[in-house]
């Protein structure tokens, strides 16, 4: 009993010398700089040259110029993270055996958790396209917010996430319509951020497109019993020789899986009945927004 006692005293111990280290990231943030500073200095390596009979090197001069720069992000995905906590997604990020990582995860009471360089490359997008880009982990900033997908995402959240989008995108004069969804980018994988993420509050701040609700109205439709429904309606017709499947390529999504760009589409800009088909309404939308990506 008392060997009992002692296995559990130096438990408690163990968890309250965690809590109270002022830095329990101390020893994974030892590990980031040694390999940031191995990728620097690949960078700062002057590339051989090859000599007068050497088939081993392609360069036969080096002459280094001073018109460069690094990586400009240009996009900026968001996720949400699909697990229980902030500390939870933390490990899975800092594990080597993942493979995921992400710039920024925002918790629910809005703090803001840097995990890379803005000019790093992560590893947040996976197999994805948008436009013609099929290496969006090249070109974006991956933000993930702490949330398991199927519930709404609190204001504190939501208040630093435009906190940060608004440093990015006048950081690095990032376009408006360039900040997309995980499941935009990755329609018949992904559906992050879900159906509840507020993108037309993002849009209202400059982070995103969305289409003109001013041409959208609430009327009064009979049912099959007399009764009235309520629902809003785009009052902007659609020309008969639209084409949804065009519209969405041109937007940017990836058209080879119709069904799931639909469903992508969906979760961004309708953001119910997500699996199924373009009704009519759904259908005056797409072609609002789609004008709007020309």
């Amino acid at each position: 009993m008392k060997l009992i006692h002692c296995l559990g005293l130096i438990l408690i111990l163990a968890c309250l010398s965690f809590a109270c280290t002022p830095n329990p990231y101390k020893s994974i943030n030892k590990q980031h700089k040694k390999k940031v500073e191995a990728a620097t200095q690949n960078i700062l390596e002057i590339p051989k040259a090859g000599e007068e009979g050497d088939t081993t090197n392609v360069t036969d001069l080096w002459v280094g110029t001073t018109n460069f720069s690094i990586r400009r992000p240009n996009f900026v995905i968001i996720h949400h993270t699909a697990q229980d906590s902030l500390e939870q997604t933390i490990r899975t990020f800092t594990l080597p055996r993942t493979q995921v990582s992400s710039h920024y995860v925002v918790s629910k009471d809005g703090t803001i958790v840097q995990m890379l360089n803005d000019y790093l490359r992560s590893w947040h997008a996976g197999r994805g396209k948008w436009g013609h880009d099929t290496d969006l982990n090249s070109s974006s900033i991956g933000i993930e917010l702490d949330n398991n997908g199927s519930e709404p995402f609190t204001t504190a959240q939501i208040e630093s996430l435009l906190s940060l989008l608004k440093r990015l995108k006048n950081d690095y004069n990032i376009p408006t319509a360039n900040f997309i969804g995980h499941a935009d980018i990755a329609p018949a994988r992904k559906v992050d951020p879900s159906a509840h993420f507020p993108w037309q509050k993002l849009a209202e701040e400059g982070y995103g497109l969305w289409y003109d609700t001013h041409m959208v109205t609430e009327i009064g439709i009979p049912d099959k019993n007399g009764q009235y429904i309520s629902k809003e309606i785009m009052l902007e017709p659609v020309p008969s020789h639209f084409n949804p499947k065009e519209a969405l390529r041109i937007i940017g999504y990836d058209v080879s899986d119709y069904t799931s760009a639909i469903r992508a589409f969906k979760i961004h800009f309708i953001q119910k009945n997500l699996d199924s088909d373009l009704d009519d309404n759904d259908l005056r939308i797409l072609h609002n927004l789609y004008r709007k990506y020309l």
